[in-house]
């Protein structure tokens, strides 16, 4: 088992939104995998909404409602970005030699 200051944060939440974290020393194990594909999946929605939100930026006659619909999933999504990029930056700090 991994100590605390090792764990994964996973790119889903639990109940009332807390953090989920996994303590495995395998990260090629079924759940590091399953993190690992739900991060792309995040990450590549995260790119199809970046390309819609600069294309409806760019047309006039986009419609309020559909405005904030994209807000409110580019809000989602950049969430979910967050949580990767803390995520894989707490396991790149944790896997780095430390420098003297």
């Amino acid at each position: 088992m991994t100590i605390r200051n090792e764990l994964r944060l996973l790119p889903w939440s639990g109940p009332e939104d807390k953090p989920c974290y996994l303590s495995t020393d395998d990260r090629d194990g079924h759940m590091s995998r399953l993190a690992d594909n739900i991060e792309a999946v995040q990450l590549g929605m995260a790119a199809e909404l970046l390309e819609q939100a600069s294309e409806a930026l760019g047309d006039e006659e986009a419609g309020l409602e559909d405005l904030r619909l994209l807000v409110k999933e580019l809000s989602g999504a950049l969430r979910d970005v967050l949580r990767v990029a803390t995520s894989r930056g707490h396991l790149l700090s944790v896997s780095e030699p430390h420098r003297s």
